[in-house]
């Protein structure tokens, strides 16, 4: 089994940055794809950002695109989360989550626990 651990949340200024990291713990793991999600109070969870594990290409949602890099360390096993320019509609929890190779139509079915980002002015 394969569990994803979120760290590097935080509290931080407008206009600040704040770095995210997702390690896939367990076996070793190549997923097809990883992702970063988010859950502001009140509101459903939205997408921020993907990544496709093979070949690094990258999505970003438009609230975030310019401000937020997504990047893959696949030899660790460990996807980033690199946030600047924040702003204080950013502040969520933010979950990572990750597609299996093989079992895509799946969607995204490893998720993990979440880590609080808090953007104040």
């Amino acid at each position: 089994q394969v569990q994803l651990v979120e760290s590097g949340g935080g509290l931080v200024q407008v206009g600040g940055s704040l770095s995210l990291s997702c390690a896939a713990l367990g076996r070793t793991f190549s997923p097809y794809a990883m992702g970063w999600f988010r859950q502001a109070p009140g509101k459903e969870r939205e997408f921020v950002s993907s990544i496709m594990w093979s070949n690094g290409v990258t999505l970003y949602a438009d609230s975030v695109k310019g401000r937020f890099t997504i990047s893959r360390d696949n030899a660790k096993g460990t996807m980033y989360l690199q946030m600047s320019g924040l702003k204080a509609e950013d502040t969520a929890v933010y979950y990572c989550a990750a597609v299996q190779t093989g079992l895509e139509e799946r969607g995204y079915d490893y998720w993990g626990q979440g880590t609080q980002v808090t953007v104040s002015s």
